[in-house]
């Protein structure tokens, strides 16, 4: 019961305690001067993953590493039938961004590229390393290519709204918020790490299967909120940047920390099932998202498949787990 409820409530507070990080650090990146698209891209973008990033540190540090590689893939994969699903069911999107178009592609290309590195069946130093540098040069390009982006294009002004309806704190509230936000991440972390650990001794399951699954839709809940507020508020495309986004940081960021922390051999089941699965579910999303006669519209029948497919790949993990 123990590892269970601490499970439980390590999720509540990590989705808690992501919301006052974000807030924080965008509130001390404001104070900053630092450029409402670098905010909007790497803070908002990428500050959805900071569970994911610290799942994976805490887990990687007490030698679970198949814990953090499968919070990294099971929440991508999360990510594109989960929440871009149940919010495509919710109402339809229209992507139309230009940003967006070029960096759906990206997202693909990265996603093979991981799965050329773990090919060998091992994740090491070097593969870190290589997907460290990987993200930065991304991110590099991302800021670059874009420093002159149109206040007209939809993302642009997706992201303007989203700041100027941020709650302004003071410096002194900003740097708080982001500390305490990033220590209660962390042990928001530990205890679903220690809990998901406990039960998956318990019930005689693999750590990976609780990363694939608990770990990554509690991980994910971050994203859900954001997705489903967004679309409401009909912001859809920063909705579809925070996803892009997210998933780009956990194969480039997440999927580096067991690399250098923990290397380890990659369970042959990520290599049959699990990565080939998310780089399917990332074609689909690739294939809804493309402009036919105008702007992209992801429908409720996109929407609705996509969820299936999720519902249908956790059916498979405990199938898979069943039969262990």
């Amino acid at each position: 019961m123990l590892p269970s409820l601490l499970l439980v409530f390590g999720l509540a507070l990590l989705v808690f305690s992501s919301n006052y990080f974000i807030e924080g650090t965008a509130n001390v990146a404001l104070r900053y001067k630092v450029s409402p698209l670098i905010i909007g891209i790497v803070i908002i973008g990428f500050g959805t993953s900071s569970p994911e990033i610290i799942v994976a540190i805490i887990a990687s540090l007490e030698g679970n590493p198949g814990l953090a590689i499968g919070n990294a893939v099971g929440s991508n994969i999360t990510n594109i039938g989960l929440v871009l699903g149940v919010t495509a069911l919710i109402a339809p999107l229209v992507v139309k961004s230009s940003v967006l178009r070029r960096e759906f592609p990206i997202l693909l290309i990265v996603t093979g590229f991981g799965m050329a590195l773990i090919m060998d069946h091992r994740l090491g130093v070097v593969d870190g390393i290589i997907l460290l540098t990987t993200l930065f040069a991304i991110l590099g390009w991302m800021i670059y290519s874009n420093r002159n982006i149109s206040s007209n294009d939809p993302l642009s002004e997706d992201i303007n709204k989203e700041l100027n309806e941020l709650p302004k704190l003071s410096k002194a509230k900003s740097f708080t918020y982001l500390i305490l936000g990033l220590i209660f991440l962390i042990i928001s972390a530990r205890m679903m790490v220690w809990g998901a650990v406990e039960i998956a001794e318990y019930f005689e399951i693999p750590d990976l299967i609780i990363g694939l699954t608990i770990i990554a839709i509690g991980t994910s809940l971050p994203e859900l909120a954001a997705a489903i507020t967004a679309a409401l508020k009909n912001e859809v495309d920063l909705m579809i940047g925070n996803i892009l986004g997210s998933n780009l940081f956990n194969i480039l960021a997440v999927l580096a920390v067991p690399s250098i922390l923990a290397p380890s051999l990659i369970d042959i089941e990520v290599l049959k099932r699990d990565y080939p699965i998310m780089l399917l579910f990332t074609v689909a999303m690739l294939l809804v998202a493309l402009p036919r006669k105008g702007n992209a519209v992801i429908s409720r029948i996109e929407g609705g498949l996509l969820l299936t497919l999720f519902v249908a790949y956790l059916g498979l993990l405990y199938y898979s787990t069943v039969n262990i």
